[in-house]
């Protein structure tokens, strides 16, 4: 079930939306100020947010600050006001759309729906350049190391390391074959530096460094 906030004082017009996204099988949950607004987004699992601007207590793009502030989820600005500044400040503080007031309940919940559809696309897309096993993940773009939820920081080598195992769960790679995969076919140093970059990344690790194994008389593997 996705969920919708509309956030709307003119009890009218909330009646409406809330009618046409229950029809279309949405939840809705509504608010007629800000801070109620903001109660429900904080309780409840959110997909997507209708914010009226001109509200008691907080007005609209005060509560759209705050909810950028804990999530990406799409805003969508609802006002009567029809200005470009109006606009501009809608998109500044993280409105993704902006439909004024009077407006066509049809073309309101279009834009849900692209909404919601462009959302999940790129939370499939952001899912598919992450690598995940158990409470590790590395995101590919941003080439940063999480555990448990926690940033750690990698040199350029322990990154590749890292990206590597994880996308070879239970291989065990010999000494020779991480160094020419890591370090290049042409690499002349010393191939110890493998076992210190290893170590270092075991420590960073922390208490999953169990999962770096070494196979004695083979290599290394990665996996539970």
């Amino acid at each position: 079930m996705i969920n919708i906030l509309i956030a709307e004082d003119d009890l009218r017009i909330l009646r409406l939306i809330s009618d046409f996204l229950k029809k279309d099988n949405y939840k809705v949950y509504t608010a007629t100020d800000g801070q109620e607004a903001l109660d429900i987004f904080y309780k409840q699992d959110i997909s997507l947010v209708i914010l009226d601007i001109m509200m008691p207590i907080y007005d609209g793009w005060h509560v759209c600050r705050e909810i950028r502030k804990k999530s990406d989820i799409p805003v969508l600005i609802l006002t009567a006001k029809d200005s470009d500044l109006d606009e501009l400040c809608g998109f500044d503080v993280g409105a993704d759309e902006y439909i004024s007031k009077p407006f066509n309940p049809m073309l309101l919940l279009a834009r849900v729906k692209n909404l919601l559809k462009r959302f999940e696309y790129q939370n499939e897309k952001k899912e598919a350049n992450v690598l995940i096993y158990e409470d590790i993940s590395v995101d590919l773009d941003t080439k940063l190391l999480k555990i448990n939820n926690e940033n750690i920081e990698l040199k350029p080598k322990e990154y590749d390391l890292i990206v590597l195992f994880i996308k070879n769960k239970e291989r065990i790679f010999e000494r020779e074959n991480l160094l020419d995969l890591i370090w290049g076919y042409d690499y002349l140093g010393d191939p110890r530096t493998l076992d210190t970059h290893i170590n270092r990344l075991r420590n960073k690790l922390g208490d999953k460094a169990y999962l770096l194994k070494t196979i004695r008389g083979f290599g290394y593997k990665f996996g539970g």
